[in-house]
């Protein structure tokens, strides 16, 4: 194994940026470009920019807007709540070049942990929002109700320093080449800042209610709640979990949401704690089938634990979603037994929460056009891998709304129309 290095320090400029995006984000009601316009270009007032909307602050919508206004469209992103306010913000940002590969995903999973390598340059992502590559290992865990005393196990000379809990059997499963993170908040905050600030989207604070179509079967507006109408060449429907409690979609197919656990520790030593995420075989001390949790530290001196996921019912706000304290707690433990420097009274504890993947029954995502509605597109159903495959989704759908057809990736595995007349199809209404 390659000699481990601490992070470097990122903190001051890191968290001024955090606390900038905040503000920037969740203060205002209608964010416009700020800098002057260019000189009106003759071209332009003969083909004026194609006016889309798009409904969803997540990291799949914002990535959409982002992509769609470099593209030269004129964008509109609505969000209920915040941006990155859901599972965008409580996630826990690991990518992975090769996870994917065998399955539907990997061809949009590769593009897109690729285009999060080009992004992090163009972006600043390693001051910007925590973008880095690391090691990833395979761990097991036996829970012990004596904690860890700080002092190495035997046979551990391939676990990281600062992991002394009764571990064994370490596996790496991801190089630096590989696998890589992000903060998921600021990524996504990052993106519709730029988006905003260079490519002139406007982000509207409001609940979607209905999108318009007209006789002709072409999408014409969208209707907020409150009676607001934003009239649009095309609407991309990128609603996450949501997706199921909007009728449009969920007559013709289901997302459901998974309640995923996690929580946010901050060591009193960072320094001892290196780039190495974790994904665990965990025994509990009553016996029992073993647990996946998974940890991760991140270049702000954070670890974030997630793990305890069911499936449950979404509520409407994003704001009311709250963790079990039995799932919590069980993460609190598992923090413990990995690390003396996550034990209670070595660590923070900075937030304990809970957000909702949006899934699909065939666990392949659902980005396309609409069937029936010309101009209409959805992009959900990502499950657990939102974060990693958001900018190949928001590039593919971005082609897909200007171009007519997607080059970044084949997105015929993810149509919806595969949801209509074959077997597992909704009944539309």
């Amino acid at each position: 194994m390659a000699a481990v290095t601490s992070p470097p320090s990122i903190l001051p400029p890191f968290l001024g940026r955090i606390q900038t995006q905040t503000r920037k984000i969740s203060t205002v009601r209608s964010i416009r470009l700020s800098s002057s316009p260019s000189p009106p270009n003759p071209m332009d007032e003969r083909h004026p920019p194609k006016r889309v909307v798009v409904c969803g602050g997540g990291v799949i919508g914002v990535c959409a807007a982002y992509f769609l206004s470099k593209k030269g469209a004129a964008v509109t992103l609505v969000e209920k709540s915040s941006v990155a306010c859901a599972a965008s913000g409580k996630a826990g940002g690991f990518l992975a070049l090769d996870w994917c590969d065998g399955r539907p995903l990997s061809s949009l999973a590769r593009a897109s942990f690729n285009l999060h390598r080009s992004l992090a340059e163009d972006l600043d992502g390693a001051r910007s929002y925590g973008y880095r590559p690391l090691t990833t290992l395979s761990l097991t865990v036996t829970e012990s109700n004596n904690p860890p005393s700080g002092s190495r196990p035997s046979g551990s000379s391939n676990l990281p320093s600062w992991v002394d809990g009764p571990a064994r059997s370490p596996r790496p499963i991801g190089t630096v080449e590989t696998t890589a993170q992000v903060h998921p908040q600021l990524f996504t905050r990052t993106l519709i800042s730029k988006a905003v600030e260079s490519y002139g989207v406007e982000v509207v604070i409001g609940k979607l209610e209905r999108v318009e179509v007209s006789e002709e079967g072409r999408v014409d507006s969208v209707v907020l709640e409150g009676g607001r109408v934003i009239e649009s060449d095309g609407v991309v429907l990128a609603l996450g979990p949501w997706s199921g409690k909007f009728e449009m979609l969920s007559t013709m197919f289901r997302v459901y949401g998974l309640k995923a656990h996690s929580i946010v520790l901050e060591p009193k030593e960072p320094e001892a704690i290196t780039p190495h995420a974790l994904f665990l075989s965990y025994y509990p001390s009553h016996g029992g089938k073993p647990m996946d949790p998974e940890v991760y530290p991140r270049p702000t001196g954070e670890v974030y634990v997630c793990g305890m996921s069911a499936e449950a019912d979404v509520p409407d706000d994003p704001e009311q979603i709250e963790g079990n304290p039995v799932s919590i707690q069980v993460l609190r433990r598992v923090a413990g037994n990995v690390s003396s420097h996550l034990r209670e009274g070595a660590a923070q504890v900075k937030a304990e929460q809970a957000c909702f993947l949006p899934c699909t029954d065939d666990e392949v995502p659902i980005i396309g056009e609409v069937p029936g509605i010309k101009g209409c597109y959805v992009a959900t159903g990502h499950g657990c891998w939102g974060i990693l495959n958001g900018p190949a989704t928001g590039a593919a759908v971005a082609e897909l709304v200007l171009d007519g057809c997607a080059t970044v990736v084949d997105l015929t595995p993810f149509s919806p129309a595969r949801f209509v007349g074959g077997k597992g199809a909704r009944k539309v209404v």
